[in-house]
């Protein structure tokens, strides 16, 4: 029987074709620094010492499509953001660069694409 080998997760990683960019957009998004940049990586760290978000360059990046179609890049995952105030969230994504998506599947999240066209989430725990 193997030894059981702990595991943490450390960082979600996120494509980018401009990994300082897109990473500064997440900085200032959720007020997090970078831990780490070199050419083509950037590491943010979480305050709170959770995962952090680091961004890779990619240089044939497609974004996914939100919602999915037939013949384009689906989205393999997204990120969840809490905020506080709603309105107020989205508001602060928009003036950083993000864009509200056309298609919103639900009235109390608010679906957003970043500057590379990552979908995210942002909603109001209740």
């Amino acid at each position: 029987m193997a030894e059981t080998v702990r595991t943490t997760l450390a960082a979600t990683t996120i494509s980018s074709p401009e990994p300082r960019k897109l990473a500064e957009f997440y900085s200032r998004l959720l007020g997090w620094p970078v831990k780490e940049s070199a050419d083509g990586w950037v590491e943010l760290s979480s305050p709170d010492g959770g995962p952090g978000i680091s961004v890779h360059g990619e240089a044939t990046y497609e974004p996914p499509a939100w919602p999915a179609r037939p013949g384009r890049p689906q989205m393999q995952m997204h990120l969840d953001i809490e905020v506080d105030d709603l309105p107020q969230g989205v508001a602060h994504a928009v003036a950083l660069g993000a864009t509200v998506a056309e298609f919103q599947p639900q009235d109390d999240v608010r679906v957003c694409l970043d500057p590379d066209g990552h979908p995210f989430c942002l909603f109001v725990r209740t």
